[in-house]
């Protein structure tokens, strides 16, 4: 729930929608599942309950969310994203601009291999060292339905075990940038396979402690993505 922050008094219903939105698009809420009560949704971002409502209502009318009522009521992600295709890559890329693509991709590189680097300077505890092989199992596991919430959760959770709470939000940010291109990109199985393999090397090499190779194998990884993205919209 690193994306669930403290937004800005001077912007709070804007920034209120952008949070939430991030949570459903990255899958930290997946589809059918519910958000946090509004009282402790409204205490994690900081805002009145009234704001939360106006944000909630505008994610309702926009298809992302079902608001029910009665006492199993609340807000339910109703978000899915579009079935991978080359053609919404390729407009997705045209939206953006190649230059800001570039820009996205060398900000991704840079702090989530600066994130695993951190980690595997860490010391860990067993509790940890489990969660972080929960999500490469959850993955390795997932459905094609699943992999790219799960694929984001194990990513993430790189950070958010560093402890640092401006790193992990980072992190959030850097792939939020991403989220719809990677979305689609389409998921050929040999693809999985290799990614399944550096996803088993980046944990491996973080639990061994050595930063060095952490840094290197989320490096290879997320190039090859970046290779993926390109060549898809040659």
């Amino acid at each position: 729930m690193t994306v669930l922050r403290p937004v800005r008094a001077g912007n709070a219903f804007e920034e209120t929608v952008e949070r939430l939105l991030q949570a459903i698009k990255l899958g930290v809420v997946a589809k059918g599942g519910k958000l946090p009560p509004e009282r402790e949704l409204a205490a994690r971002l900081g805002i009145s309950r009234v704001t939360l409502r106006e944000a909630i209502r505008a994610l309702s009318e926009a298809g992302h969310l079902d608001v029910r009522r009665g006492r199993y009521g609340g807000a339910f992600v109703t978000y899915e994203p579009s079935e991978p295709d080359p053609g919404d890559l390729r407009q997705a890329v045209k939206e953006m601009g190649r230059a800001e693509l570039s820009d996205a991709l060398t900000f991704r590189l840079a702090v989530e291999s600066g994130a695993a680097q951190v980690l595997a300077t860490t010391e860990l505890t067993g509790e940890q060292r489990d969660l972080l092989l929960r999500r490469l199992s959850d993955l390795n596991e997932a459905g094609l339905e699943d992999y790219r919430r799960l694929d984001t959760a194990f990513h993430l959770s790189i950070a958010e075990l560093t402890g640092s709470t401006r790193l992990a939000t980072t992190c959030a940010d850097a792939r939020s940038r991403v989220s719809d291109l990677l979305n689609a990109i389409p998921m050929l199985h040999v693809n999985l396979e290799h990614s399944a393999l550096q996803h088993r090397a980046i944990a491996e090499a973080i639990l061994a402690g050595d930063p060095d190779a952490a840094r290197r194998a989320v490096a290879e990884h997320l190039e090859g993505t970046a290779a993926l993205l390109r060549a898809f919209l040659t």
